[in-house]
């Protein structure tokens, strides 16, 4: 970085810290990576804006009259101040009174690289940030304001908590104050809307919503293919004696838990090899990295965890955490579980166990199930396609929530 450069980063820096102590957005950003580097933390209220700027390039919504990147306050699960990253776009449609929807993304990795605001052409996630434009660009032209989260630690500093349903929940519903701080015309009603990691996380936010911000109105949260059952899997794929490169969600696991619960010890539960490929790729490579051959998938399930580890305290504490990711939870709001039946990558059973577990914490008709038997044709996976083939019904069911 060059002494110029430095020194505007600096001036925003003291600029925003100056005006973030007031509780207001802050009128500059940092270029560059600076941007992701919070200032020091001074009085303030989780959502508040820290600083954002204009968004170009692939990660833009191209149906937005607005696409701004975003930098707001959060909190950790552990109480502590901390900065998440995002996107806020904004519908071409007349102003005021946009309604929100919160996206939330499905599975990038942890590395920061992989995030949707610093997504690049040339980035490995990028073909898993692109995938889901075409949705919600048609929510845009539909009159919806689209905020996104790139969640705790994935993007700024700190790993990423990964399933750790408090902190996705944070994540989502924050960026929804943030940017109605930054464009008050903005409804205060508003919906979670995820895929896969994000499905699970929609549903966590839908959970906290009333508490965490009970000044906006969650209208309804829809979940496509959430992750859910994370435990049994996990558990089940280590009695596998073959490679899998499904296996490069098991860092991921484990990093998700360790930041819940700081006394889990990694090394006392993955074997050498594996403990090695943690520590080497878990914050350098994306998802999609991971599965390779050289990573994550190049290794047999059996070849994961210490055999000696299976019946001690830290694989304990990991599954009591992976347990915890499941988002069976009271939601005071309608819900909408999508689901495709030829998803490889989601299993169908597991979704229609957790409709079951929705449905009897909140009663029947609270919860609709939609699956459908065979998704759009997708070049990733169908478990992508399932969100293609949803965007019509997503859109109608939307329209009902918000007029009703």
């Amino acid at each position: 970085m060059s002494d110029s450069t430095s020194g505007r980063a600096a001036v925003a820096a003291t600029v925003a810290a100056a005006v973030f102590a007031a509780g207001g957005p802050a009128l500059a950003a940092p270029d560059g990576e600076a941007f992701y580097q919070p200032p020091a933390f001074a009085a303030g209220e989780h959502g508040d804006p820290i600083w954002s700027a204009p968004l170009t390039g692939v990660a833009a919504l191209a149906d937005a009259a607005v696409n701004e990147r975003v930098l707001y306050r959060s909190e950790s699960v552990h109480g502590e101040p901390i900065a998440v990253s995002g996107i806020i776009a904004l519908p071409r449609t007349p102003a005021p009174g946009h309604p929100v929807v919160s996206w939330a993304h499905g599975t990038l990795g942890s590395a920061d690289l992989c995030a949707p605001s610093r997504d690049t052409a040339e980035s490995p996630a990028h073909p898993f940030n692109a995938d889901p434009q075409p949705v919600l660009n048609a929510l845009l032209r539909a009159g919806y304001a689209v905020v996104m989260t790139d969640y705790e630690g994935l993007g700024t500093p700190g790993p990423h908590p990964y399933l750790l349903g408090e902190s996705e929940a944070r994540g989502v519903l924050d960026i929804v104050r943030a940017a109605r701080a930054l464009h008050p015309e903005l409804s205060a009603r508003f919906a979670t809307f995820g895929h896969s990691q994000g499905g699970q996380a929609a549903l966590f936010a839908a959970h906290h919503a009333p508490t965490w911000t009970p000044e906006l109105e969650l209208v309804t949260a829809v979940a496509t293919a959430p992750a859910n059952n994370i435990a049994a899997g996990f558990q089940a794929s280590l009695l596998a004696p073959v490679t899998n490169e499904g296996f490069a969600f098991h860092p991921l696991f484990v990093t998700g838990a360790v930041a819940a619960d700081p006394g889990i010890d990694p090394r006392a539960i993955f074997t050498d090899r594996a403990y090695e490929l943690y520590l080497r790729d878990t914050e350098s490579r994306c998802r999609v990295g991971l599965s390779e051959p050289d990573s994550w998938g190049g290794i047999r399930g059996t070849e994961i965890v210490r055999p000696e580890a299976l019946g001690g305290p830290d694989f304990a504490k990991l599954i009591a955490r992976l347990t915890a990711t499941q988002p069976a939870l009271p939601i005071a709001a309608p819900v909408r579980v999508v689901q495709g039946a030829d998803d490889p990558r989601v299993n169908p059973a597991g979704t229609a166990a957790l409709v079951a577990q929705l449905r009897a914490i909140n009663g029947p008709d609270r919860i609709t199930e939609v699956t459908y038997e065979q998704s759009a044709p997708n070049p990733i996976s169908p478990h992508f396609g399932v969100l293609h083939t949803d965007t019509d019904p997503l859109l109608a069911w939307l329209a009902e929530r918000f007029d009703a």
